[in-house]
């Protein structure tokens, strides 16, 4: 099964937001539909993601998939080489990632992940059922130092 994301928010390169100093700061809403990166995220899951942000190894990142442009993906990437990003999912038994494909050029590398939002299984019955769901549904998306050291150490 081909892994994807739907995007949702800016293109590309459009302006949908400005800071001081004239810096892009445009961000946008991304699903995820396939396991790559569990545990990290699970199909389902909306992610809050910043277009054109400096990318660090440990990140979260959405990409172009380099064989399949119009098909977006989430991964982590894990370290800087030359001509790109290698990049790799969380989950150890889905390989589409540089394992398959080599190093993804910085210009397929679209946005950078925030947060995630887990939505809701049910429907919430009490205030504290809400407020449990808000706790453990919300949370800001890590990067992973140590993963990205564990990796390149293989």
């Amino acid at each position: 099964m081909p892994e994807r994301v739907e995007e949702r928010g800016p293109e590309q390169g459009e302006e949908h937001g400005r800071e001081r100093g004239g810096l892009l700061r445009a961000f946008g809403l991304a699903e995820v539909y396939n396991p790559s990166m569990v545990p990290t995220l699970r199909p389902g899951d909306q992610l809050v993601v910043q277009y054109g942000a400096v990318v660090r190894a440990g990140d979260v990142v959405v990409l172009r998939h380099p064989f399949r442009q119009d098909l977006l993906i989430v991964k982590r990437a894990v370290e800087r080489r030359d001509g790109g990003w290698w990049v790799q999912g969380d989950n150890p038994f889905v390989e589409n990632d540089s394992r398959e494909f080599g190093v993804v050029p910085d210009e397929l590398v679209i946005a950078r992940a925030w947060v995630r939002v887990r939505p809701p299984r049910g429907v919430q019955r009490s205030l504290s059922g809400a407020l449990s769901w808000v706790v453990s549904a919300v949370r800001p998306v890590r990067p992973d130092r140590s993963l990205s050291r564990r990796l390149r150490a293989r």
